[in-house]
């Protein structure tokens, strides 16, 4: 029986997020800057012989089921990623039903702001391709992954975190009218990297959120012309140009400009973006050495990201250990989604029985 395992990078939304989601990138053209993080999602499918399909999702509320092995499994709120995706492959492939279980884990809580739910579709993407041996390259995998979860399967959201996954590293993406998405990776410096990563802590609210309603919102007004909430957007799509160029020089303080002002700009595209408890966060932070913060993804709730003085950062991790959410020690990762399989070859036993007779 061999084994099949994928994982995928999470990713932070540095500037720009929003600019992506359609009718505004559609209309206007989306940039988005962004960079993966050493958290992620994995996924691991082990082939069996018995004519059943084995699910077990733990990002997923710990949801475990069985079903026999068909064509289609039915999408009813219960491990939708993975049907989703298998449905799609054998109906993309003319698959016959295919027998195995599935298990599927993250790092990060879902609504944590993360891409999490885009980076699992492209996990179990990438394992059923290593498992298939399906010709898939890097954007059409992020094209696959953004077409099953946002229209297949009708979740809200935008076309970045697909490609960030896929990608990995920091990469600075133009989102363009018929979903063309074209993804620039940038080559920064080591010690940018670490002047950022010395700079830079991330703080979950405790809350996870739903992104839909605010996605949804956004829409909205995006769709009713050159209103408060599209200029905003327009500001937020310039500050991922100026992130490129505060990224690519090191200028950290620029960096932390772009971010408190990005986090201004936010605010204004939706109601709900901001609450009490981010708030809360928020002055807290910036009364113990942060220079600025922001929500990473829609908003709402989930991981905000600070910027400080490196000096001052366990001051603020301190302060922040106060509240109820808590610090996530984090670094920048490199690669992006990618899978392997373990064979039955690989055991040291299978070795000596076969080989060393």
């Amino acid at each position: 029986m061999n084994i099949i395992r994928s994982k995928a990078p999470l990713r932070l939304g540095l500037a720009g997020g929003g600019s992506d989601v359609s009718p505004y990138s559609d209309m206007y053209g989306g940039l988005v800057l962004n960079a993966t993080i050493n958290l992620y999602a994995y996924c691991t499918i082990e082939e069996t012989s018995d004519n059943t399909i084995s699910i077990h999702a733990y990002d997923s509320n710990n949801y475990v089921e069985t079903f026999p092995s068909q064509k289609a499994l039915p999408i009813d709120g219960n491990a939708i990623l993975i049907k989703g995706v298998y449905n799609r492959i054998v109906n993309d492939y003319d698959l016959e039903p295919l027998s195995f279980k599935i298990t599927t884990y993250n790092d990060a809580p879902a609504g944590s702001g993360l891409g999490t739910s885009s980076t699992m579709v492209v996990t179990i993407l990438k394992a059923f391709i290593e498992w298939l041996g399906l010709p898939l390259g890097d954007y059409e995998l992020a094209r696959l992954a953004y077409e099953i979860e946002r229209k297949d399967l009708g979740l809200a959201g935008g076309k970045q975190d697909q490609y960030a996954t896929a990608f990995g590293g920091f990469n600075y993406m133009e989102f363009l009218k018929d979903d063309m998405v074209i993804v620039n990776p940038l080559k920064v410096k080591q010690w940018v990297k670490d002047e950022l990563e010395a700079s830079m802590l991330l703080y979950f609210t405790g809350k996870s959120r739903s992104s839909a309603s605010i996605i949804d919102e956004q829409k909205k007004s995006t769709s009713e012309g050159e209103n408060d909430a599209v200029k905003a957007m327009h500001k937020i799509k310039q500050s991922a140009k100026d992130m490129k160029l505060a990224i690519l020089k090191g200028d950290i303080n620029s960096f932390a400009d772009i971010i408190r002002n990005g986090w201004e700009y936010k605010k204004k595209m939706a109601n709900h973006i901001t609450n009490p408890q981010i708030e809360e966060a928020m002055s807290t932070a910036l009364a113990h050495g942060a220079k600025a913060g922001k929500v990473s993804g829609a908003g709402g709730g989930g991981f905000i990201m600070f910027i400080c003085e490196p000096t001052r950062k366990k001051e603020l991790e301190a302060a922040l250990k106060e509240l109820n959410g808590f610090v996530m020690p984090f670094t920048f990762s490199e690669g992006g989604a990618h899978g392997w399989k373990i064979y039955d070859s690989d055991n040291v036993d299978y070795v000596k029985k076969h080989l060393y007779k």
